[in-house]
């Protein structure tokens, strides 16, 4: 039974291709205790509900201010001004937007409506190959309690289950989730602790400790069944060879028995107006994007490292260079 357990949900995007085996509905959650430099949801880092204003919807007809009980948004010259001192979340001024310029990110949702949400899409699943249902975020863990009763009840449904982890956490959290995933998506970022501190906020230290525990978790218990290695490719931050040198040993050393994939995800901007919406600039807005023999050098130096060359691949966006 899951009693009156709630969960801070973000969005649920359904027919996604890139978080897990197969076509696959990823719930991400709120709440991170990263602040990746090149993070592409900004909007899930604080765990409180998040008011973003997209200029390009706007038109300007005052209905959210009017709607505003704490006097928390003005017009100025450049449109909307959100006071976050004062905004509480509540959503009525997005409620009233007839542009839907206003949007709220962040709703509670009980186990039980989460699952007889999620359970609408098991169709999709049924006749793609490993698909299934994947739980991001943010970081799922903070929200451990929540996360590992919607996943037992979507085992009940015999619905494949994927959970995508940073590994920033208390192993006690990964403790309640593991038993009703099926595959764990890790992400490994960068192997130095000074660096991973400068892009990311903390340290890998408790990172490293849970990738191995999760390994040995694997190798010592039924579910989950295997676990993948992410790793984003950042230029000017993780596009670094003694990096992924050095990941590649970790994993041959550490995991090699539990992995079955290692991803390097290359950058991608797409997310620069998430940034805009949110009244905040962003240092990787004219970051370009890694050059396919940037990305194949990587994808060497990680076969080489040695660990089982199968297992390496890339994906995600590079520049054209005609």
């Amino acid at each position: 039974m899951s009693g009156n357990c709630t969960g801070s949900v973000l969005d649920i995007q359904r027919m996604s291709t890139e978080d897990g085996p197969g076509l696959r509905t990823t719930v991400f959650l709120k709440g991170c205790p990263l602040h990746c430099t090149w993070c592409h949801n900004p909007e899930s880092i604080d765990p409180a509900p998040e008011l973003c204003w997209h200029a390009t919807a706007c038109i300007g007809c005052r209905t959210c201010i009017d709607a505003c009980e704490k006097s928390a948004l003005s017009l100025n010259e450049t449109g909307v001004f959100i006071h976050k001192d004062l905004c509480t979340g509540c959503g009525k001024c997005a409620d009233a937007c007839p542009a839907l310029a206003l949007v709220l990110s962040g709703t509670e949702w009980t186990v039980e409506d989460l699952v007889v949400e999620l359970v609408k899409d098991r169709a999709f699943f049924e006749h793609s190959d490993s698909g299934g249902i994947t739980l991001s975020g943010g970081e799922m863990t903070l929200q451990a309690d929540f996360c590992g009763k919607v996943l037992e009840a979507l085992g009940r449904h015999s619905i494949h289950t994927a959970i995508d982890t940073c590994g920033q956490c208390a192993q006690s959290s990964l403790e309640k989730v593991l038993p009703h995933t099926d595959l764990v998506l890790f992400d490994l970022k960068e192997m130095d602790p000074g660096k991973h501190k400068a892009f990311t906020g903390l340290s890998n230290t408790s990172i490293l400790e849970n990738a191995r525990f999760v390994a040995h978790w694997i190798q010592s218990h039924e579910r989950p069944k295997s676990m993948w290695i992410r790793t984003p490719v950042i230029p000017g931050a993780t596009l670094d060879p003694d990096s992924i040198r050095a990941m590649g040993r970790f994993i041959a050393e550490n995991l090699a028995l539990s992995v079955s994939r290692w991803e390097l995800c290359t950058f991608n901007n797409l997310c620069r107006d998430k940034y805009e919406a949110r009244g905040v600039s962003w240092q990787h807005s004219r970051t370009e994007l890694v050059t396919r023999e940037e990305i194949e050098h990587l994808v060497t130096l990680a076969k080489d490292s040695g660990i089982d060359p199968a297992i390496v691949h890339w994906s995600g966006s590079i520049r054209n260079e005609t």
